[in-house]
């Protein structure tokens, strides 16, 4: 029996790519002459099994490990999505994200499975998809309308509407070739979320926007999924994926790997990631732009002097960075941000802040940092870890490493920090001024 409430339905959906693969030489010219005899017929299968699957067992998920012909973008995905929901897709670089939305817009076809969408859907997937680039950016509304099936009084009526929350009123009347990338996602979002969609497709491609317009989309698809329409949400960033859905699939080579609540969710995400990647050496990781690998290593030690991957909210933390450098180290700084999961910025330390400046030092060394009584609430948190000479940058290690923060009573009462109510924990004096039953007066 179909569920009435249910607007998206996904089956067993599977998307492949044939990779082209290098061909091998001959080493005669006959054999060559007669390759170019036969090179028709070859072209012609060869340009047809780009399109055609048969030689793959699609109920054997196994059976094609190993071939370096064919890629799955998207392996054997199913949900269900109700009215209403606003569903988080997550997941690193090429786990199918993309893909599997591109599917659900239908600009995508799948290799094998079901889509079944109802309702008139919108997508905003890539930096002005569905706008024409010699049109104006009125005449892009109009158009966008009247494929979202709406009449023309329909867009009459929400056009001004659009154009105030897209900033674009200046240039509403010029080609969208000559908007800048921010100007065509912002018409773009306003256009595909105010014209009213039963299901809205979002991409990463938000990020392309500035902060304050980035805050009014989170705001305007919070708004969105109040009035019972449905959004399926791609994005790197944690936080928005936290604040806005309902419910996170977590996406790992082309496969759902959880289908949970999104704090499971992005916990699982950054397990992965950690669990990929070696922290123990890092003068071994890969600098951007002209960084130099100057901090060898992290260290944490607890109370006890013991060196540690976790400590107990209110105890002391010691960090131990371990440096080194071709040349002396003059007017150097040492600083670290410890950020939660989803990479809210909870605290940062440095030497210039809390100590002033730091003595010439030598070329290898370790900097220390004494945290007394350390105010996360339990959780696991990132560290960034950076130096510099003279006020330059020598080195900076984004979410360097993970730290563990776990469950103490440090006020005595038994009673222990909830992490959904506070980033820190902040000790505090409490007492009765007046009201006292039975007080004397």
């Amino acid at each position: 029996m179909k569920n009435d409430n249910v607007v998206i339905k996904v089956e067993n959906l599977n998307k492949i790519y044939r990779i082209g693969l290098k061909e091998g030489m001959h080493d005669s010219l006959g054999k060559s002459f007669f390759e170019f005899i036969k090179s028709p017929v070859k072209n012609y299968k060869k340009y047809s099994s780009l399109y055609h699957f048969n030689d793959v067992n699609f109920n054997d998920p196994d059976s094609d490990q190993g071939r370096e012909d064919i890629l799955w973008a998207v392996r054997d995905v199913s949900f269900e999505l109700k009215k209403g929901e606003v569903l988080g897709l997550i997941g690193g670089n090429g786990a199918g994200k993309s893909t599997l939305l591109k599917m659900l817009a239908r600009i995508t076809d799948p290799t094998s499975g079901q889509v079944e969408i109802t309702g008139r859907i919108s997508s905003l997937l890539e930096v002005g998809t569905g706008f024409h680039q010699e049109l104006t950016g009125r005449e892009n509304v109009y158009l966008n309308g009247t494929i979202l099936g709406m009449r023309k009084e329909e867009v009459d009526r929400k056009f001004d509407e659009i154009v105030e929350f897209s900033g674009v009123e200046k240039f509403i009347d010029t080609p969208v070739k000559r908007y800048s990338s921010g100007m065509t996602v912002r018409l773009a979002f306003s256009v595909a979320s105010v014209l009213e969609p039963e299901i809205l497709l979002v991409d990463e491609v938000l990020a392309v926007g500035d902060a304050s317009f980035q805050a009014k989309c989170l705001g305007k698809m919070s708004e969105v999924s109040k009035q019972g329409r449905t959004i399926i949400f791609v994005s790197h960033n944690m936080a928005a994926i936290e604040h806005l859905c309902s419910r996170v699939i977590l996406l790992e080579h082309g496969k759902v790997k959880l289908d949970t609540d999104p704090d499971h969710a992005i916990s699982k995400y950054y397990e992965s990631l950690s669990s990929s990647t070696d922290v123990t050496n890092l003068a071994e990781i890969s600098r951007t732009r002209d960084l130099l690998p100057v901090i060898q290593q992290v260290k944490f030690i607890n109370s006890s002097g013991d060196s540690v991957s976790s400590v107990q909210v209110g105890d002391t933390l010691t960090v131990h960075i371990h440096y080194s450098h071709s040349d002396v180290l003059k007017d150097s700084y040492f600083g670290i941000i410890f950020e939660t999961l989803v990479g809210v910025k909870v605290f940062w330390v440095q030497t210039k802040l809390q100590k002033g400046n730091m003595p010439d030092l030598a070329t290898t060394g370790i900097i220390e940092c004494k945290i007394p009584r350390l105010p996360l609430v339990p959780g696991v948190y990132f560290l960034t870890v950076g130096c510099g000479v003279q006020g330059q940058q020598l080195d900076l290690l984004v979410r360097a490493c993970q730290l563990q923060v776990t469950e103490a009573d440090i006020f005595g009462t038994g009673q222990y920090p909830n992490p959904k109510l506070s980033l820190v924990c902040v000790d505090a004096d409490w007492d009765v001024i007046e009201g006292v039953v039975g007080a004397a007066h």
